[in-house]
């Protein structure tokens, strides 16, 4: 059985690479009874495109910021 240190890894591995079948089968069954990892693999890719956004920001402003 999948501890939360083993699961939080995997979910954070799997914003940057497709995991196996058998990841996926043992998180899924991990996240269906540990609340916490549920949430966290829910916060995740919401905190990804967040700092996405913001280093999209940052970059245009340095840009503008460039062209003066």
């Amino acid at each position: 059985m999948m501890n939360c240190q083993q699961a939080t890894r995997l979910i954070s591995e799997s914003q940057e690479r497709p995991l196996s079948m058998t990841e996926k089968l043992s998180l899924k069954m991990h996240v269906m009874m540990c609340s916490g990892c549920k949430n966290f693999s829910l916060q995740v890719p919401f905190l990804s495109k967040a700092m996405k956004a913001y280093a999209k920001g940052f970059d245009e402003a340095r840009d503008a910021e460039d062209k003066k």
